[in-house]
C-alpha cells in the first residue's frame, strides 16, 4: 500500500497516478479515503483530548476526596466524558478498518517508464529475440499434438476434477520436470536460493501480496478455514519475512520458489484459453528479490535479463513488451511481459516481472535497518519475476519445434534433463 503521509501532504501525485492509471473508480475511492481518513484523525484528537480530561478528573476528584470535599460534580462530568470515550473509540476502530481497506486497494505509484495506454493493446513492445520458425506444413497447436503424442488428457481430468485440469502423462511429465530443474540450475548459478514454500496461507497474510479486488476471483479458499492455496510461489515467499526487520547487509535477497500453482481464472471470457495456456494448476519457477529502495530498478533489469537467458538457451522464438498505465495492475511500479510465438502467429504472455517497490513491503510490515540494535530504517523493495512456467514453455516447445507427424524436437539443453531427444509417440 502507499505511504499514507504522502496521500495526506501530496493527494495530487497520487490523483495523476490514478488518470494515468484510467482508474476512474480508485479515483473516487482515493477522494472517500482522504475524507474518512481526516475524520478519523479528527476523532483521535477528540479521543486523546478526552482522556487528558479524564486523567485531569481523576486528579480533582482524588484531591476533593482526600480534603473532605464534595466531587460530585467532578464524577458525574468523569461518567459522561468516559461515555463519549466509549462511543468515540467505537468509532475510531470502525474507521480505521475501513480506511485500512481502502488504503490497500489504492493502486501503486507507477514508474516514470511506463508507457501511457488503455489496455494491453497498447503494450509496448521493447525487442524480440529469434524468428519464427518456417514449416513445410500447417503447425498445429500444442493440445492436437500433446493428444496425438498420447501425453495429456484433459477429457478424462475434466470428468474427475472438472474443467482446466488435464493429466500430464510420459515423456511430457519428464519435460515439465526437466524444466524445472534447468531453470533452478540457472538460477543458482546467479546467487539464488531455492525455496519450495508453503502451498497453503493464511488470508491476511495474502492481503499482503495480493491485490484485494482480484483475490476472490484467482483463489482457492480451504473450506471451513482461513487457508488459501497459492496462486504462485511469489505470495508465501513474499510474506516470509511478514511483520521482520532484516539487516542491510543481508541484501539484496535473491529467492528462487519452485511450487504447483492453483488458480481459479475466473472471469477469463474472450481471453485465450486452448489446452495448457490457462489452466487452474500448473507448475512454476519463480524469482523473488527483497532488496534496498536504491537497488531495486537494477534488480528489475537482472531478473529480465535471468528470465531471457533461459528462453534464448531453449531456442525459443519471443518478445518482450513494457506493460501500459492500463494494463499494469494495482501491485506493481512497472512491469515487463515475455509473449512467446504461438502456431497462430500471435505471441501471448508466458510470463512478467514486477517491481513492487515498497507496496507490497509495507503491507507486510517488511523492513531494513543498517545494522544489529539499530531501529528499522524504512521498508524494503521486492521484485518477481516468472522464470519459467513449465504449462507456457511447454506450449512453446511444442508449437515452436513440432515436426508434421506431431513428434517434438526437445531443446538441446534439456537432454541432460530429460535423457530424451524428442517426443514421440509411443
Amino acid at each position: 500500500m502507499l505511504d499514507v503521509k504522502m496521500i495526506r501532504e501530496q493527494p495530487d501525485l497520487v490523483r495523476n497516478n490514478l488518470k494515468r492509471r484510467h482508474d476512474q473508480e480508485k479515483m473516487k475511492l482515493l477522494e472517500e479515503f482522504i475524507k474518512s481518513d481526516r475524520k478519523w484523525r479528527d476523532a483521535i484528537a477528540e479521543l486523546n483530548s478526552l482522556r487528558q480530561r479524564k486523567n485531569e478528573l481523576s486528579l480533582e476528584i482524588a484531591k476533593l476526596k482526600k480534603s473532605g470535599k464534595a466531587a460530585a460534580k467532578q464524577i458525574k462530568e468523569a461518567e459522561g466524558v468516559a461515555g463519549k470515550i466509549k462511543e468515540l473509540e467505537a468509532v475510531s476502530t470502525e474507521l480505521e478498518e475501513k480506511n485500512r481497506l481502502m488504503l490497500m486497494a489504492i493502486p501503486n505509484m507507477l514508474y516514470e517508464t511506463v508507457p501511457y495506454g488503455k489496455d494491453d493493446s497498447e503494450n509496448v513492445e521493447v525487442r524480440r529475440w529469434g524468428s519464427a520458425p518456417r514449416f513445410d506444413f500447417t503447425p498445429k497447436d500444442h493440445q492436437t499434438i500433446a493428444e496425438q503424442l498420447n501425453m495429456i488428457d484433459f477429457e478424462r481430468a475434466a470428468k474427475v476434477a472438472g474443467a482446466g485440469f488435464y493429466y500430464l502423462k510420459g515423456d511430457l511429465v519428464l519435460l515439465d520436470l526437466a524444466l524445472q530443474k534447468f531453470a533452478i540450475d540457472h538460477l543458482r548459478k546467479k546467487g539464488f536460493t531455492v525455496v519450495n514454500p508453503p502451498l497453503m496461507i493464511r488470508r491476511k497474510v495474502y492481503e499482503g501480496v495480493t491485490d484485494l479486488s482480484d483475490f476472490e476471483l484467482v483463489t482457492y479458499n480451504i473450506a471451513g478455514t482461513d487457508m488459501y492455496l497459492i496462486a504462485t510461489s511469489e505470495h508465501p515467499m513474499g510474506a516470509m519475512f511478514f511483520e521482520e526487520t532484516l539487516n542491510k547487509a543481508d541484501l539484496p535477497m535473491k529467492l528462487c520458489g519452485i511450487s504447483p500453482c492453483f488458480r481459479k481464472e475466473v472471469g477469463t471470457h474472450g481471453k485465450y484459453t486452448k489446452g495448457l495456456f490457462r489452466v487452474h494448476q500448473f507448475n512454476k519457477i519463480e524469482q523473488f528479490i527483497f532488496c534496498l529502495p536504491e537497488q531495486s530498478w537494477q534488480m528489475h533489469e537482472e531478473l529480465q535479463k535471468n528470465s531471457e537467458e533461459l528462453y534464448q538457451q531453449l531456442g525459443l522464438h519471443y518478445r518482450v513488451v513494457n506493460i501500459c498505465t492500463g494494463d499494469i495492475g494495482s501491485i506493481a511500479a512497472k512491469k515487463y511481459d515475455i509473449e512467446v510465438w504461438m502456431a497462430d502467429g500471435k505471441f501471448r504472455e508466458s510470463g512478467s516481472n514486477s517491481n513492487c517497490t515498497d507496496y507490497q513491503a509495507r503491507r507486510l510490515g517488511v523492513k531494513y535497518k543498517e545494522g544489529e540494535g539499530k531501529p528499522p530504517a524504512g521498508f524494503v523493495h521486492t521484485l518477481n519475476n516468472t522464470a519459467l512456467a513449465t504449462s507456457r514453455t511447454m506450449i512453446a516447445i511444442l508449437e515452436q519445434f513440432q515436426r508434421e507427424d506431431s513428434s517434438v524436437d526437445i531443446p538441446k539443453v534439456l537432454w541432460p534433463y530429460t535423457g530424451i531427444k524428442r517426443l514421440e509417440k509411443k
